[in-house]
């Protein structure tokens, strides 16, 4: 007995089997063309979505690099601008401060002075006002200065917009030279800084002729006093010498010192004050001689 299902799915194999015999050779032909069309289509679609991606992808890149670009050439703009900017400023206040009268001289402060006249070295220099502070002649401001003998050095400064402050160092006197007339206060250079009647008590007395102030024995003499220290000087009552090898101290308790040479005057100085404390704790009523001229070796000597 054949069932009636089986029988139907047997029909319809057999009319499917018919239906694929009866296609010729064209139907399969024009069925492969029509899948390869199909494939060509797919690809062709591909291939122009992978350009359109490809241009978009391109025209990004040239965007950002023109953005890119564009930033590099602000920036090098605003730099160069910014240059530009600081050196006209730079040169317009050059042109100001040498040029304009708004940064003119008006005024010059003299400062240090004690033994010379303040007003006379303002009046000496009254010839840069008017000068901008930039183009003030320090060389003629020397020569103006170089009248007044006891300007030791000075220093100038500007005080913006109108200011010329001048500091002077005056010469200091080191000994006092015996003239006819009284002392001559003298400097290390033998500029006479003063005059006075009675010998300061502070200076020694350097024994020499007043005519021998330019002298090298002179310029010995106050090389010693000059380097002792501040707080034994006015313990020298005189110095004296007669080469530049042998300068003598007298002290005003009486005793002497034979120093020498200027050479190692620092050193002598030192062992000095050793040998005066060493002499003062044993015998402080008795006159010696201080040895100092080799400074490794100081000798105390009675004095007779």
């Amino acid at each position: 007995m054949v069932k009636a299902g089986a029988g139907a799915k047997d029909a319809t194999d057999v009319s499917a089997t018919l239906a694929a015999s009866s296609r010729g050779p064209k139907d399969e032909a024009a069925a492969r063309l029509r899948q390869e069309s199909a494939a060509a289509r797919a690809r062709v679609q591909e291939a122009a979505q992978a350009e359109r991606v490809a241009r978009r992808a391109r025209k990004l890149a040239e965007r950002t690099e023109v953005r890119r670009f564009t930033r590099r050439s602000r920036h090098r703009r605003a730099a160069w601008i910014t240059v530009g900017a600081v050196v006209a400023v730079f040169a317009l206040s050059i042109v100001v401060a040498v040029y304009s009268p708004i940064m003119a001289l008006t005024r010059i402060e003299v400062v240090g002075t004690s033994r010379i006249d303040r007003t006379q070295v303002q009046r000496a220099l009254d010839g840069q006002l008017g000068t901008p502070l930039a183009r003030v002649n320090l060389g003629e401001i020397k020569q103006q200065l170089a009248a007044f003998p006891l300007i030791a050095s000075y220093v100038t400064a500007e005080e913006p917009p109108h200011t010329l402050v001048v500091t002077i160092t005056e010469r200091q006197p080191v000994v006092a030279v015996k003239t006819s007339s009284g002392y001559a206060l003298v400097d290390p250079a033998g500029i006479v800084v003063e005059s006075d009647p009675q010998k300061p008590a502070n200076l020694p007395e350097a024994t020499i002729d007043p005519s021998k102030l330019n002298s090298p024995v002179f310029r010995t003499m106050t090389a010693v006093v000059s380097s002792l220290p501040a707080p034994m000087r006015p313990t020298v009552a005189s110095v004296t010498a007669s080469t530049a090898d042998d300068v003598t101290l007298t002290l005003t308790s009486g005793s002497n010192v034979v120093w020498g040479s200027p050479e190692h005057s620092a050193a002598k100085a030192t062992l000095l004050a050793a040998l005066i404390k060493d002499h003062q704790a044993r015998d402080p009523q008795t006159k010696v001689e201080y040895d100092v001229s080799a400074p490794d070796n100081g000798i105390i000597r009675s004095q007779g």
